[in-house]
């Protein structure tokens, strides 16, 4: 694997409270990583981190071998970072935002982005403040992409888009990856969209990445798995619980697998990645591996 960003034990404190601890990654050059993680987890931190927003409290950080923060000349023109409220200039119009970006890039490329804006029926004489969410949505990803860099790094643009804007944004993104190869790294909370979309998956709570890796692969070594309780401990010893559950006599678990599980008491079954993300977020079993007992 060719790896474009690369960090060790990379850290940021705010004060006396981390935003991110211990982290030490290797992200894919190519396709579209995925960063899920709950509110305040440390999504952001990261991201901003890589584009050299923030300096590293502890650790190091690299894209293309260089450092964000302390090497910005040798990075910012090889990163894109579209952040989660779109800033745009409003009094602007779509055209003036290509106008300037084309003067403050030297890799630009304008007839591409132009050319996509008309296939998205965005009409460049308006301001952005008067287009609709999607419209702007798409300007702002336009913008990042054209820049032509190696990294693009978009920070929840899907959260206020509708079905269809979605829809609409993801395939503009996907088409020009095909085009590009370039390297996106897409922070987002629809689990659903990402599963069609990325390549690469990370996991980020408590401001630690708790799983990081190929989602193919990943997806492949892990099972959601139910059965009767008292053939727990047995299940539990030989593979790695992920987060669990019980009824007073059936438990049901997402687990990593150690080889295959051949004990027919328990009925196996493939995970989506929604289950897969919500059962690292939701990973609270004891040191025992006990699972918990199931709400009602």
């Amino acid at each position: 694997m060719t790896a474009i960003v690369e960090t060790k034990a990379l850290a940021k404190r705010y004060g006396n409270n981390w935003a991110l601890r211990n982290c030490t990654l290797q992200l894919p050059q190519g396709g579209v990583i995925a960063l899920v993680g709950p509110n305040g987890a440390g999504k952001t931190t990261l991201l901003q981190l890589v584009v050299g927003l923030l300096r590293p409290t502890e650790g190091t950080i690299t894209v293309n071998h260089r450092r964000p923060f302390d090497e910005p000349a040798a990075v910012l023109p090889h990163v894109a970072f579209v952040a989660q409220d779109r800033p745009l200039y409003g009094g602007l119009t779509a055209d003036e935002h290509l106008t300037l970006g084309r003067q403050l890039n030297k890799k630009w490329a304008d007839d591409a982005v132009r050319n996509r804006f008309g296939r998205l029926r965005i009409p460049l004489d308006r301001k952005v403040r008067h287009l609709s969410g999607g419209q702007q949505a798409q300007v702002a990803l336009g913008l990042g992409l054209a820049k032509q860099a190696d990294v693009v790094v978009l920070d929840e643009p899907l959260a206020s888009l509708d079905p269809l804007a979605r829809q609409e944004f993801l395939q503009t993104l996907m088409e020009a990856i095909s085009e590009t190869g370039t390297t996106v790294l897409l922070s987002s909370h629809i689990v659903a969209e990402l599963e069609r979309t990325c390549d690469y998956l990370l996991i980020i709570a408590d401001a630690r990445i708790q799983l990081a890796g190929d989602i193919e692969n990943t997806l492949a070594t892990h099972r959601r798995v139910i059965g009767p309780l008292e053939s727990w401990p047995a299940l539990s010893s030989l593979h790695d619980v992920i987060f669990a559950s019980h009824t007073p006599r059936q438990a049901t678990a997402v687990v990593r697998v150690n080889g295959q599980i051949f004990d027919p008491v328990w009925e196996v079954h493939p995970v989506t990645l929604e289950e897969l993300v919500l059962a690292y977020l939701s990973r609270t079993q004891s040191e025992s591996g006990e699972p918990k007992e199931a709400m009602t």
